[in-house]
């Protein structure tokens, strides 16, 4: 049975400890008890989260098999007595892995120098700033640089908890609690945090019933005619009134969509370029290809490459 540990101190979040229901899930699933989940603290006793909520923890007697670890809404310095049991974690313990603003705690720790770690992406440009000896990578879901994982922010921690699951007894298993858990199968680590409809803000129902619509339906042309009829507004009203609220212009807003629905397809890591070019209406690679080219500067088949390695390590 492999022991997992969580370390919370006062002020923690409660979101943090969602992670835990992914191991408790497995265990319901394999029938037999493959995971021992410990709340642990510096001192033990009674710990308190930022909405109030009293939690009992175990004091640092024991190095569980990986060791997750909660940050603060706004991360602050550290303990040293916490800040070396972190160190011996990421000696002894298999796997150590810093959730969301836990990855402060590491970094405090001295755990993170020279590796690729993301955060919460609030909070991406203060870790780099403090750390100037970390890879920050503000944009990925979860990344894993040898033993040490970091997640990004609330609920990147379940996809992460997903992967150790997967990583421990495999893709068919982290598959089944991700049902039972009603979330989307472990979305990739090199998955963007962001999302192209927060991204775009539309203010009116109108419009934001216009980009639904785009992103249900994205193998379709997506005319300025189309996309105003799912808005109820005349073409001139439409185009005008989604530029003042998105400050992009439809077709620009169409393409992010479509390269949002590419780039997780690619991360999936089964689809061929035409199939993704299909489903995600660039029609063909070419159409594609120079859509990647104009937002993120390399083609598809260079991230797709990527993606796989990464999926690889993971």
């Amino acid at each position: 049975m492999r022991q997992i540990g969580l370390i919370i101190e006062d002020g923690f979040q409660v979101m943090g400890l969602a992670a835990l229901s992914v191991f408790e899930f497995a265990n319901e699933i394999l029938k037999v008890p493959g995971y021992r989940v410990t709340l642990l603290s510096e001192h033990g006793g009674s710990v308190r989260s930022t909405m109030e909520i009293r939690i009992q923890t175990e004091p640092f007697n024991v190095m569980p098999d990986t060791l997750l670890v909660t940050g603060e809404l706004q991360p602050g310095p550290i303990s040293p007595g916490l800040a070396a049991y972190v160190a011996r974690a990421a000696q002894e313990a298999r796997r150590l892995a810093g959730l969301c603003t836990g990855a402060f705690v590491l970094a405090e720790a001295g755990v993170l120098d020279g590796r690729l770690v993301t955060t919460h992406w609030y909070h991406a440009r203060s870790l780099a700033e403090r750390f100037p000896g970390l890879k920050v990578d503000e944009d990925k879901i979860f990344l894993q640089d040898g033993n040490i994982w970091t997640s990004a922010g609330m609920t990147s921690a379940i996809d992460l908890a997903l992967a150790l699951i997967e990583d421990d007894h495999g893709a068919a298993l982290a598959r089944r609690v991700a049902r039972l858990m009603v979330v989307y199968h472990r979305r990739p680590g090199g998955q963007s945090q962001f999302s192209a409809l927060l991204e775009l803000e539309p203010r009116s129902d109108r419009i934001r019933r216009a980009l639904v619509h785009a992103k249900e339906n994205l193998r379709n042309p997506l005319t300025v005619e189309e996309l105003a009829e799912a808005a109820s507004l005349s073409p001139r009203q439409f185009s005008r009134i989604f530029r003042e609220e998105t400050g992009k212009s439809p077709a620009k807003a169409v393409e992010m969509l479509r390269l949002e629905a590419a780039c997780a397809m690619l991360a999936e890591g089964r689809h061929a370029l035409e199939h993704v070019a299909r489903d995600t209406g660039f029609a063909d690679r070419d159409r594609m290809r120079r859509a990647f080219l104009r937002s993120y500067g390399h083609p598809p088949a260079s991230l797709k490459r990527s993606l796989q390695l990464i999926g690889a390590d993971e």
